[in-house]
């Protein structure tokens, strides 16, 4: 039984990891490198941005969240990655109903991510949750959901 909860330091290894099978996933190449030393600093520093992790015995999906406060305040939805042997067993969509209900709770009535165009996986995945584009830079959509 998978269960979802907010990351801590600990699971950086396995977060690590599963963004760079991610990259791979979508760029088809194994010349991808992963997070820069630091980044995932921000996320344990107990503010608003958040990394939720999907778990039974250990991480196999991970969704970062970036909280933005600007003129119109919307939660980015960074990287989101699950296991390949996890895919398409509903862990995705438990994982962005939680960052729909971070939204929720926090106020906030707008959730934006960026989507490559080739990742036509992904892009079925966000329309089947209600996301819709909202631009197209050339190589990614900016889908949101309001």
């Amino acid at each position: 039984m998978i269960h979802i909860r907010i990351a801590e330091p600990a699971d950086q290894s396995k977060i690590c990891s599963l963004f760079e099978q991610m990259l791979k996933s979508i760029y088809h190449t194994d010349a991808m490198q992963g997070y820069e030393t630091g980044y995932l600093d921000a996320f344990w520093s107990g503010g608003e941005n958040r990394i939720y992790v999907a778990e039974d015995e250990e991480v196999r999906a991970f969704l970062s969240i970036e909280v933005h406060r600007e003129n119109e305040p919307y939660l980015y939805l960074d990287d989101f990655s699950v296991a390949e042997a996890y895919r398409n067993k509903g862990i995705g969509t438990e994982l962005l109903k939680t960052a729909e209900h971070y939204a929720k709770e926090l106020g906030i009535p707008s959730i934006l991510l960026h989507v490559e165009t080739t990742n036509e996986a992904a892009l079925r995945f966000y329309e089947r949750a209600g996301y819709s584009k909202c631009t197209d830079d050339g190589t990614r959509y900016v889908l949101q959901k309001k």
